[in-house]
């Protein structure tokens, strides 16, 4: 089995977005896994990347990975 780093972890966060939140809980599962080896304390996504690319998107983005113990930034514009 291969390690995924964060970045891979990211993408296939992404990619659960696009296709609808398809099993997009095994997904957050294996960001907080690798975010916590590699001693990261929050994921940094980008907003541009996101569906819901608004204050109130961005908002239920980051309570939904909070209460699965991720905690979530934006990159600046």
């Amino acid at each position: 089995m291969t390690t995924l780093t964060v970045t891979e972890a990211l993408e296939n966060v992404y990619a659960s977005m696009i296709a609808d939140n398809a099993d997009l809980d095994s997904h957050i599962a294996a960001l907080k896994k690798t975010l916590a080896a590699e001693g990261l304390k929050e994921a940094v996504f980008e907003p541009s990347r996101l569906a819901q690319n608004n204050r109130q998107g961005r908002k239920l983005m980051q309570s939904y990975f909070k209460k699965r113990g991720v905690t979530v930034s934006f990159k600046e514009a």
